[in-house]
Formats: structure tokens, C-alpha cells, sequence
């Protein structure tokens, strides 16, 4: 009988080291290493039957140029959001993964595509839910489909098995988490199972031409849970985020070989399901009955969509000695920059004061070209004077106190123009080579801080 052989992972990472570690050399984390127990790679292992009705993929090489891209085109989904941040589409072949909190809508999503796709054959295989709990889930949504199976399976021999039987053109898997490997001795969820399960359904992807959903749950840090080999091993990676006590949900993209990586989608949570926002600038936007004080409309881009979105601020006297600095969907470093810049080349005494900064509607922005209405709203609440309702904001502000420019400035006026905007602010240097009269919208342009204090509260 073969010794048991034992290996500690790194719960974060995945590194191994034959003895247990307080701190791992990897990624610096401290109390990350756990035993888990290994076996030598046997032969087959891994291995799945292959569906018939699919041709394997040539192993041959070939040229770069002998390859035609149209052999294998994206699969529409005629969900407007999932197909952007994938990049149009979903790509034959590809592993995707969707990370979330509990109960923010992955399996909720998975499921309306599943039978959102009634010309293609699906199975949506579940190692969290039963049969009739999925179908409970199914009956709220007003879609039907007679080409999606479900499964309620963790076993990856025997969901292979039944891959086979079935022969689908797509397979959800949720989540990852819940499956297990019979060459594996560790418990389900552990690194080795996480890390062996998502290597099979990679194998399977690649060489069938099936895509892959894959469910992952996130950890208490916001990172997905397993090792952060499982992000690299598969092809794109979805954060499904939003407040859990709102309707909105936002899927954004942090990997994607097949497209860009700063893609953004918008799901408002409805009884029957996701539905998809077509204009997001519309429900990040307030509607006041009165202009308040701290208040400015900055227009940012997340991948080819422009956004308009809400800065909300808060300027008061500290009451403590030591002054707050509170930041919510905005970095605070850059905030902290930004107050620096005012204090220094505006002359504003900000060093007492308490300073709240938020983004209306549980968006994360990183933005640079928010400066210039952070800063507008900043002021704002300082002097206790409303930005005008018809004006918004696009610029960079550097620490010289200069305006900057930004890019893709003309879907900027665009949208704003769009959205009944009657003035817009950006830098100067934006607007070279710009043919400003084909908008309707005015376009004022400033080169620093100073220009827009005077053209707003002078």
C-alpha cells in the first residue's frame, strides 16, 4: 500500500511547500498554508470521454496564416450586456468564470442565458441546488426552452459521462466549488480539487469547441475563492457586483483574452429575472426637484460605453481633531490628491474640514477624467454654491493644478449631448482638431482649476 503523501497549499495563491508556512513567499499572506493531501498523477487521469458527434482538434501544427478566424464564430446571445463585456459574444472553446457574493444573481444570470438560448442545447449543471429547486427558479422567468438539460451532479466522472450521452453546445457549471475529482483525496473546495475539476473542464473546452461557464464564489476580501491559479487558467474572468439591497447589478470584466478588460454591464433584479439596462447613464443620474450643494455630473468610460455618472461630496468643520477622510466607490488616495491640489493651488483651507466623497448608484470608478467634476463638487459643498443642472464635467486634474486631457473625448459630448446636457467643461487640449460646432451642446474649455472656479462660482 502506497504511503499517503501530503502537501500544504496557500489558499490564496496556490503555492506549495512541503511544510507548513506562516508566511507564504508568494504573495506575502500570513496563515494562508493548509495541508492537503496529494497523489501521484496516474494514467488516464483527468481524461474524459470525448462526445462522438464532435471532431476532435487537430494536434498538428500550423501555420499562423493557414488559420481562418471565420471557422469558428462568436455565439450571440441576445443579452445586449453579456455580449459586451465578453466582447461580442462567447467564443467557442472558451472557459469563463463568474465570480459574485452570495445571493447577488450568478445563478440567476446563468439560468435566464440558458434558456434565453433555446436553438442551442445546454446543460446547466448544478452541485449546489436540486432539480426542482432550478425548475422553481425557471418558472419565475418568462422564457422557455426545450434544449436546456439540467443536472444536479459534483461528480466530474460522472458529469463527463453524461456530457457524453447529451452532447451540448454549452456547459454551466455551478459552481466549482461544489465538484470534485476522484484523483483527488482532498475535499471539495479545497485548492487541489478546485485547481484538478477546472484543469478537466478546461481539457474538455479546449478540445471539443464547447464553451464553459464556470460559478465561483468570492471571499470576504472580494477575491475569488481558490487559489489565483484558477484566474489565470481560465480564459475571462466576470465580477458580478452590486448591493444586494438594491435592484441593480453590474457585470465587469477583469480578463478577457478575446476582448477588452474594462467592459461594463448593467442588470436591474427584478421577480421574473435580469433585465439588461440599455441607457445605465439614466439611472445613475438623480432626478432632483432642486439643485443641492456637493452635487456634479461627470461623464467617465468603462470599455467602449460612455457613462454619465453623480458626485456626491460632503465639506464640513471638523468636529474631532483629526479630520475624515470617507471615500465610497472612488479611490481614496486619489481623493486625497485631489483635496491637496485644491488646499495648494486653490488656496481653500480643507486641512479642518470632514470630507465625504461618494458615487450615486454603487458604481467603482477609476476614472482619471473624474477629477475635474470631483473637484467641482468639492467646491461646491465648500462654498455652499450648486453646480448648474445643465452642466457636467470631463478632465484630468494634474498637480500642478492644470486641466489634462482624456481620451475619447467626442463620446464624452456625445453622451452628454444625448442625455439633454446644455454645457459641458474639459480641457482645452481635449478639443484640438475637434470640430466643436457639429454639437449642439456648448463645449467650455479651461487649462486650469482656477478657470473653472471663475466660469462656476466667481
Amino acid at each position: 500500500m502506497a504511503k499517503t503523501k501530503t502537501t500544504f497549499f496557500c489558499q490564496n495563491c496556490g503555492a506549495q511547500s512541503p511544510k507548513w508556512l506562516g508566511k507564504c513567499s508568494s504573495c506575502g499572506e500570513w496563515n494562508t498554508f493548509v495541508e492537503e493531501i496529494v497523489q501521484k498523477e496516474e494514467s488516464g487521469r483527468g481524461t474524459w470521454k470525448q462526445a462522438t458527434s464532435k471532431e476532435k482538434r487537430a494536434t498538428a501544427p500550423r501555420r499562423l496564416k493557414e488559420i481562418n478566424f471565420e471557422e469558428q464564430p462568436r455565439l450571440v446571445t441576445h443579452d445586449m450586456e453579456l455580449d459586451r463585456v465578453l466582447g461580442g459574444g462567447i467564443v467557442p472553446g472558451s472557459l469563463v468564470l463568474i465570480g459574485g457574493e452570495p445571493g447577488i444573481g450568478k445563478s440567476t444570470l446563468m439560468l435566464q442565458i440558458a434558456l434565453m438560448l433555446n436553438q442551442t442545447k445546454v446543460l446547466y449543471v448544478s452541485g449546489e441546488e436540486s432539480e426542482s429547486q432550478i425548475k422553481m427558479r425557471a418558472e419565475r422567468m418568462p422564457l422557455d426552452s426545450d434544449n436546456c438539460f439540467v443536472l444536479s451532479e459534483t461528480n466530474t466522472q460522472t458529469i463527463f459521462q453524461q456530457i457524453e450521452q447529451l452532447n451540448p453546445d454549452i456547459l454551466v457549471i455551478d459552481s466549482i466549488q461544489t465538484l470534485h475529482s476522484k484523483h483527488v483525496e482532498s475535499a471539495a473546495g479545497s485548492v487541489s480539487q478546485v485547481r484538478e475539476c477546472t484543469a478537466e473542464l478546461m481539457k474538455f473546452a479546449k478540445e471539443t469547441g464547447t464553451p464553459v461557464f464556470l460559478v465561483g464564489h468570492i471571499t470576504k476580501d472580494g477575491a475569488i475563492a481558490g487559489p489565483k491559479v484558477l484566474e489565470h487558467m481560465v480564459d475571462t474572468v466576470l465580477q458580478f457586483e452590486g448591493d444586494r439591497h438594491l435592484s441593480y447589478r453590474i457585470l465587469r470584466t477583469s480578463k478577457n483574452r478575446f476582448g477588452s478588460t474594462h467592459e461594463l454591464g448593467i442588470y436591474e433584479m427584478r421577480t421574473e429575472g435580469l433585465r439588461p439596462v440599455a441607457n445605465p447613464s439614466e439611472i445613475l443620474l438623480t432626478q432632483r426637484e432642486e439643485l443641492l450643494n456637493g452635487v456634479a455630473i461627470g461623464a467617465m468610460m468603462e470599455g467602449n460605453r460612455p457613462l454619465l455618472i453623480e458626485i456626491q461630496s460632503l465639506v464640513s468643520p471638523a468636529t474631532y481633531g483629526t479630520p475624515q477622510r470617507s471615500s465610497t466607490g472612488h479611490d481614496a488616495k486619489r481623493l486625497n490628491m485631489l483635496l491637496a491640489v485644491l488646499e495648494k493651488r486653490g488656496g481653500m483651507r480643507l486641512g479642518q474640514q470632514d470630507v465625504f466623497l461618494n458615487v450615486a448608484g454603487g458604481l467603482r470608478v477609476d476614472d482619471p477624467a473624474l477629477d475635474l467634476a470631483v473637484c467641482a463638487s468639492l467646491i461646491s459643498s465648500y462654498e455652499d454654491t450648486p453646480v448648474p443642472a445643465d452642466l457636467c464635467f470631463a478632465g484630468e486634474v494634474g498637480l500642478g493644478g492644470e486641466v489634462r486631457a482624456v481620451h475619447r473625448i467626442e463620446n464624452r459630448i456625445a453622451e452628454a449631448e444625448k442625455l439633454g446636457f446644455k454645457r459641458i467643461m474639459v480641457s482645452k487640449y481635449a478639443v484640438k482638431g475637434l470640430d466643436v460646432n457639429k454639437y449642439k451642446i456648448k463645449i467650455i474649455q479651461v487649462s486650469k482649476l482656477e478657470e473653472m472656479y471663475q466660469g462656476l462660482f466667481a
